[in-house]
């Protein structure tokens, strides 16, 4: 199949603003380019990313910027009512059959072509290809305009804000969250737009529609079968004699490929008809898993099926990268949590809640790489595509797949606007009921390929209506050889809809919360680090949202706002003791939520001690959060199998400049907080159990740990180790957790009131480190006031950087040595950490993926590279530097960042923001101890003529200082 996407050169204009028609505008009075009405347009995108990409109106994710652009509540429906327009090059060949490919608009339009009209009907989830083989223009030059309608229901936001507006978006089906949310301004077009793909594909008289794959095994993996059923459509006006192809290969090493198997079958097809057709199934001999990162690697074969025409050749192709495995969910009768299990072996689930990148619906290949690989980086395995938000798109599954993130999706049903918001309303959902069914078959058959997607869910705390649910439940019903029953289906499984992975008709039902759909998912504020702990927590087994702050660093702030909104909130204690945060008017609105909650939580920041200004606010604020969302994790996983299956935070990322729960803001500079949950997540960890104060070490993977040790060591503030030991030799069994021993310091007679634990699991045969974690602790009733006086106690720092340029590419392996010693204390000689190298079953986390289009040419292109892999042992050049200090001690919490220059990246209101982003860091806000060595590797592009900067900052280090 020729494709051809047409992602450039479109125009757009308000309909209100062109007197011209569409018949006009595509024959005798075309646009002649970005004049008055008519402005450069954003295609795939919506109107409003187009008039912010147009200057027309203020980014509205800046400051308050939002408040000035009208809402389409205020200015009707025809305001944001726009005409998209473009040309483009194709000439028609003998037989050949030409479709116009819309993978989403959002909400209805009207297609102009060469002076033909034809519709769009409504509907934000749903394909629309249109045949245009007979009104291309013979000179194959064709004009093509595009007239899209916002949708019916787009309602008013009320006063006071609320969750999801008035509801009345509800009546549609659309995204839900476009009408505000408490951690989303309302989006003012309500994402109207040519949203996704548009494209322009040439097939010959036979056409391929929506091929079906699915894995099937046997004998615990050892036999496996590929069933495949396609349709086929025969546009021509003779009968069709058909050679289907079906070809799968797998990748050996770079551009060398093995062709697993090839297989021809001759099939008859009438005139003008089309026919489902199943494939004889392919078997395989132990055919390479795909497993979920952190649980080995995510193996894809390249699945091609053409078919060729007798007296005219190749008709059509189609290709997809396809993993072998098979997904498990069931209700776990120990926890009475959700239980997902992959190729057998059962996952415990750390993740999160995903709205979408991007609140203006800018979503390139190149944010959804960057945006999945930051969630590999952090160790999750899964991610929930949230019911307010989109089904998401083909781009985000692909990378899904590369990287092993499990995906739950959802439809578009939410609590708040279906049924159980405050006011109550759209009871029975939305108003075209077979709408919305017409949108979830063909978001099904778009998606149900990829390896990735484990679980479909009818909606957000909310369960669809009756009709809706029940037809759900038909389409998503699974084949006999994906159940636990014994029954006989001899239907091929490839002819189901998806028949592989399991419906649950709610996010709060069946194995999630408390299973009936009661409120009991969250809570959504700061907590004291301990209580994740405590078995008092959260009584069920699996949390499918529970959240928790946010801050970014100060440079995101005043990257995002005007200097009125780079101050820090005011401290107000109350009666009890408890302090109350007071957020300036752009926080509440960009939905800041506090590190305080009075009555329960004393606030964190002011543990540290009262911040100075906004610099001091963030960098306080960044301990809290990785201190924090470590803490959630690893109080999960402490009671993994015994008390919980899985949890979901909520959320991970800001499809906005939100300042709420997120791991890195929406430029893409991670918080500490992503780091904190990169470390708790590791399939194999050593953490400190903060209620008992007793070590454990996890094991998630499905091999037993032999030949382990810990060692524990307490550091002061004077840099003395008053409590240092190592442990016995151990074992840990698979998918357990260990208790090991207590860390007792705090009990001791002279412990200090502030102090550092170390804790490294290592292999006692070489010395090598498993894993490592660092703590900052207090004894109870003191605080970490006592860290202020500690910036003043710089520690010297070796730094060698080992640099490897390629293109616009930087690799960067650093290694950073605390070089201040302590005579007190002899530690055991380990080998320097490495993130990377440390974590043997999380070899996909740290690697980027090769851009999309390289995948989609061939299969070769599909390799990732980062870190050990890529930085050789012939670097373009080795950059050594020394940072010299007067004391001994731990160099605390150091953060490194890479920047441009001054010329490189400016923004509003004249503040220039010189970091480039994004950056993939196996390793940030970290400490060291006296005499440790630790390995960070870094990846990058630069833009052309940039000569980057790499600074390094830490808690006692008063200033930037440029390593590289």
């Amino acid at each position: 199949m020729a494709k051809k996407v047409l992602d450039s050169g479109w125009l757009a204009a308000r309909s209100t603003e062109v007197s011209l028609t569409g018949v006009q505008l595509t024959t005798t009075h075309p646009p002649s380019g970005p004049t008055t009405p008519w402005m450069e347009a954003s295609v795939p995108g919506t109107v409003l990313g187009t008039l912010v990409k147009s200057k027309a109106v203020p980014d509205p994710f800046y400051g308050l910027n939002n408040e000035a652009i009208i809402d389409i509540a205020d200015s009707g429906r025809e305001y944001y009512t726009f005409w998209f327009f473009t040309t483009f090059d194709y000439s028609l060949s003998a037989n050949q059959h030409v479709d116009l490919n819309f993978r989403a608009i959002n909400y209805s339009a009207e297609v102009y072509l060469n002076g033909h009209k034809q519709t769009l009907p409504k509907g934000m989830f749903r394909r629309h290809t249109l045949d245009i083989t007979d009104i291309l223009n013979p000179s194959g030059n064709n004009l093509l305009a595009v007239l899209v309608y916002p949708p019916d229901h787009p309602g008013t936001i009320p006063e006071e804000g609320g969750q999801g507006g008035d509801h009345e978006i509800g009546k549609d089906v659309a995204t839900q969250y476009v009408e505000g949310w408490d951690w989303m301004c309302p989006i003012r077009d309500r994402n109207t737009g040519i949203w996704d793909e548009v494209s322009i594909t040439a097939t010959g008289p036979v056409k391929i529609i929506d091929p079906h794959l699915v894995s099937t095994f046997f004998d615990e993996f050892k036999r496996s079968y590929l069933h495949t059923t396609v349709e086929l459509q025969n546009k021509s006006s003779w009968v069709a004699e058909c050679t289907v192809t079906l070809q799968v290969t797998t990748e050996l090493e770079e551009n060398i490929c093995l062709v697993e198997h090839f297989q021809n079958t001759d099939l008859t097809i009438p005139a003008k008809s089309g026919i489902e057709y199943t494939l004889p199934p392919l078997f395989f001999y132990k055919p390479n898993l795909w497993w979920p990162n952190g649980m080995g690697k995510q193996s894809l074969y390249n699945v091609e099926i053409s078919v060729d025409v007798k007296g005219f050749g190749e008709s059509d192709s189609w290709s997809h990268y396809f993993g072998f495995r098979k997904i498990e969910s069931t209700i776990d009768s120990t926890t009475g949590g959700r239980l997902f299990k992959v190729n057998g072996q059962p996952v415990f689930i750390r993740g999160g809640n995903w709205i979408l990148s991007d609140g203006l619906l800018r979503l390139t290949k190149k944010r959804y790489m960057v945006d999945i690989k930051f969630h590999a980086d952090m160790n999750f395995n899964m991610l929930r595509c949230w019911g307010g938000g989109l089904a998401e798109r083909p781009d985000f599954y692909h990378y899904c797949d590369i990287y092993g993130l499990l995906v739950w999706q959802e439809f578009w049903i939410t609590g708040d606007v279906d049924g159980r918001g405050i006011p109550i309303s759209n009871i029975n959902g939305p108003l075209d009921h077979d709408l919305f069914l017409l949108c979830a078959r063909d978001t099904i058959k778009l998606l149900r390929n990829h390896t990735s997607l484990a679980l479909w869910v009818g909606g957000n705390e909310q369960v669809p209506p009756y009709d809706i649910n029940t037809a759900l439940k038909s389409y998503l019903k699974l084949h006999p050889l994906f159940t636990n029953e014994n029954i006989t289906d001899s239907t091929d499984p490839s002819k189901y809809m998806d028949g592989t992975r399991a419906y649950v008709q709610g996010s709060m039902w069946d194995g999630f919360a408390d299973g009936k759909g009661n409120f009991t998912d969250g809570p959504y504020e700061i907590q004291n680090s301990e209580d994740f702990f405590k078995d008092s927590f959260y009584k069920y087994g699996f949390n499918p949202e529970v959240g928790s702050v946010g801050v970014p660093v100060a440079a995101t702030i005043r990257a995002t706002m005007p200097p009125e909104g780079w101050s820090i909130p005011i401290f107000k204690k109350k009666s009890n003791g408890y302090v109350e945060e007071t957020p300036n008017p752009i926080w509440e609105y960009h939905k800041y939520i506090p590190y305080s909650k009075p009555g329960k939580v004393h606030d964190q920041i002011l543990m540290y001690g009262y911040p100075k200004n906004l610099d001091d606010f963030c960098e306080k604020a960044q301990l809290v959060n990785y201190v924090q969302y470590r803490a959630l994790l690893e109080g999960w996983t402490s009671r993994m199998w015994t008390k919980y299956t899985g949890v979901l935070i909520w959320k991970t990322q800001n499809p906005w400049t939100g300042l709420r729960g997120q791991f890195y803001d929406h430029l893409h500079d991670q918080t500490a907080g992503f780091y904190g949950c990169r470390s708790a997540a590791e399939p194999v960890h050593v953490q400190l159990n903060l209620a008992t104060y007793f070590i454990e070490v996890v094991n998630t993977t499905a091999d037993e740990l032999t030949d382990m040790a810990v060692e524990i060591s307490v550091w002061d503030l004077d840099g003395a180790c008053p409590y240092y030991k190592v442990t016995d030799k151990m074992s840990v069994p698979p998918k357990k957790v260990k208790k090991i021993i207590e860390m007792i310091y705090p009990k001791s007679k002279n412990a200090k009131p502030v102090y550092f634990v170390l804790l490294k699991l290592f292999r006692a045969s070489d010395m090598a480190i498993v894993s490592r974690n660092f703590y900052w602790l207090h004894l109870s009733g003191e605080d970490y006031t006592l860290l202020e006086e500690y910036r003043k106690k710089k520690v010297s720092l070796k730094i060698t950087s080992d640099v490897l340029i390629s293109g616009s590419t930087y690799e960067i392996k650093m290694c950073l040595e605390n070089s201040s010693t302590n005579s007190t204390t002899k530690t055991l000689d380990l080998k320097t950490f490495d993130k990377d190298e440390s974590n043997m079953y999380n070899s996909r986390s740290t690697r980027l993926a090769e851009n999309f289009e390289k995948l989609k040419r061939k299969p070769s292109a599909w390799t990732r590279f980062f870190g050990g892999d890529f930085v050789s042992s012939n670097p373009n050049y080795v950059k050594r530097c020394e940072i010299n200090g007067t004391h001994s001690g731990v160099a605390f919490f150091l953060h490194i960042s890479v920047h441009g220059g001054e010329k490189y990246h400016q923004v509003n209101n004249g503040y220039v923001d010189t970091r480039i982003l994004p950056v993939h860091y196996s390793e940030n806000y970290f400490s060291l101890v006296p005499g440790e060595k630790v390995n960070v590797n870094l990846s990058f592009e630069v833009p052309d003529g940039v000569v980057p900067q790499v600074l390094l900052t830490g808690w006692n280090y008063s200033e930037s200082h440029t390593v590289l």
